[in-house]
């Protein structure tokens, strides 16, 4: 019998892969989504590609009512467990409006936990962060590194992270998997779905993205006198679709593994620097992508990449495409889509 999944955040760019990956691998999966930050038009997407349409219910975990409704939906789907990617989620964002980030993030989860619990349906890939770690650690940062997450964003992660292996502790039925992304980027290769933020790109990617497509005049780049190989900070970078099949192996794991809860890094291990992001995608894109080199923005450090050999051990998962994917990918869908889903 298949897998039945709840997807929340379903509808938005990790979500949206995560479908794509699920229901490709044969699983059934009920997307929860209140499209704050998502677009209707990524279901469609998410069908058209893979020729299966998830069930939807539309609703904000982190509402009363809206918590009521999807725990009736999901009660009525009878999952197996749960991939839960909705909250807010720029950094800038949570620390002008820090109580807005707690009440959102931990509320959708503290809802979402409940709701599996009486559909007894005990497992969870929560979508975390690398930003737990913050900025106390070397690269390559591994999931023993010190944590210590720098802004209310990361911190609401790292919270979720901290109920869920409590959760785990008090309760053996449960089996969680804290997925720590590193730098999520590129799309689809089909087109169809990518990043589409709203107003001017947080991210590095999304940015070059809209400047190679004329929607913005020019990139910023934070700093240029940091200690690495050409001045600018270096990040780990993952294709998106890597990232959904991370997702796909950690669902797997969760049905094989003991109970508990596990912290596990999803990056490819390797550092790429703003201005190699820069010329790999003016070479897929064959655009020119201006841009200015500006102060660093606090808080910011040098390099910060992924070990991630612990997704290696337990789930069998690598990171296998390339910066040029990356690049060849992002450009696909921005070029196709030039204004997003509002296209």
């Amino acid at each position: 019998m298949a897998q039945r999944v709840i997807v929340t955040g379903g509808a938005g760019y990790i979500g949206s892969h995560v479908c794509v990956d699920l229901l490709a691998g044969g699983r059934d999966v009920l997307v929860i989504d209140d499209f704050s930050n998502s677009s209707p038009k990524a279901l469609e997407r998410i069908t058209e590609i893979t020729g299966r349409a998830p069930a939807f219910i539309k609703a904000d975990l982190a509402d009363p009512a809206g918590a009521s409704l999807a725990a009736k939906a999901i009660k009525d789907f009878r999952p197996d467990g749960a991939v839960h990617l909705a909250g807010l989620k720029a950094v800038g964002e949570s620390v002008a409006d820090p109580v807005r980030y707690y009440a959102v993030n931990l509320g959708s989860a503290l809802a979402l936990i409940r709701a599996l619990d009486a559909a007894d349906a005990r497992r969870i890939v929560f979508s975390s962060s690398a930003t737990v770690y913050g900025d106390l650690n070397q690269s390559p940062v591994s999931e023993t590194g010190a944590t210590g997450p720098t802004n209310p964003y990361g911190k609401t992660k790292f919270f979720i992270e901290e109920i869920l292996k409590d959760l785990a502790r008090a309760d053996p039925r449960w089996r969680i998997v804290n997925l720590r992304y590193f730098n999520p980027v590129g799309a689809h290769p089909s087109g169809k779905i990518g990043e589409d933020p709203a107003g001017v790109p947080n991210n590095l990617f999304p940015y070059i993205a809209q400047v190679a497509v004329g929607r913005l005049p020019k990139l910023k780049v934070f700093g240029g006198d940091y200690p690495t190989r050409d001045g600018t900070g270096v990040r780990d970078y993952i294709h998106v679709a890597d990232l959904a099949r991370g997702h796909a192996a950690a669902l797997d794991y969760l049905f094989r593994s003991p109970s508990g809860a596990a912290d596990i890094n999803l990056g490819t291990g390797k550092g790429v620097s703003v201005l190699e992001a820069i010329s790999a995608f003016k070479r897929q894109s064959n655009r020119d992508i201006p841009y200015e080199i500006v102060e660093r923005r606090p808080g910011d450090v040098a390099e910060v990449y992924a070990d991630a050999t612990k997704a290696a051990t337990l789930l069998g998962w690598r990171a296998v495409k390339s910066l040029d994917d990356m690049c060849k990918d992002h450009w696909r869908w921005q070029s196709a889509n030039p204004n997003g889903y509002r296209d």
